[in-house]
């Protein structure tokens, strides 16, 4: 499985114009016709005026192929276009290969959590993963995460995670709680050292996204 996670900033003033062309024109035309729909967020901390969608293909084939058929939909080239061109100010996209498959939360109503980490270049991305995934486990007795990829293209050495919590005050306590258990501890000391950059970002699902 292929995921495509597209970010889009867009003019002050006018996310919820992108939003709203999104959820209804653009999930009107493309349904799940033209690669799955997976989430679709807008972000509240962090980058601002941004949109992030998140899509999954079969594999590269086919992701070449529904996107060229949608730029060939009448609808799509007459009814959606026209709308966002000249809200979008930057589009910048990720091609990711998951390492867990998103999951959606027991329940809905969430804030997301996306962490984008760029290891060391040469080896350290996968020390960084097997590390990680060794210590999910203990991770997880305080919040489940949603899904972790590598990056394929857009950004090398890369590592996404998205977490959901219900409110910042049960992202501040579960991570509080994680810093005190000794595994993860021993996870942070080991992980730390392989990594260059780290970036989060807090985002709002919109109506239409099926990541609640």
């Amino acid at each position: 499985m292929l995921y495509e996670l597209r970010t889009y900033t867009v003019k002050p003033g006018t996310l919820g114009d992108m939003v709203k062309a999104a959820a209804t024109v653009s999930a009107e035309i493309r349904k799940n016709d033209y690669g799955k729909l997976e989430g679709y967020w807008s972000t509240e901390i962090g980058a601002l005026n941004q949109v992030l969608h998140l899509w999954s293909y079969s594999d590269y084939a086919e992701r070449a192929r529904v996107r060229g058929e949608l730029a060939n939909n009448p609808r799509w080239v007459s009814e959606y276009i026209p709308l966002i061109r000249p809200l979008i100010v930057r589009q910048d996209i990720r091609l990711l290969n998951a390492v867990r498959a998103p999951v959606a939360p027991a329940s809905a109503g969430n804030i997301y959590e996306l962490r984008n980490y760029r290891a060391k270049p040469l080896g350290a991305v996968r020390q960084w993963l097997d590390a990680f995934t060794a210590a999910l486990p203990a991770r997880e007795k305080y919040s489940k995460i949603v899904g972790l990829w590598q990056t394929e293209a857009g950004q090398p050495n890369e590592v996404c995670h998205l977490w959901a919590y219900k409110d910042l005050n049960a992202r501040a306590e579960a991570r509080a709680a994680a810093m005190k258990d000794p595994a993860w501890q021993e996870f942070l000391g080991k992980g730390s050292a392989l990594l260059e950059e780290m970036h989060s970002t807090i985002m709002l699902p919109t109506p239409h996204s099926p990541l609640k």
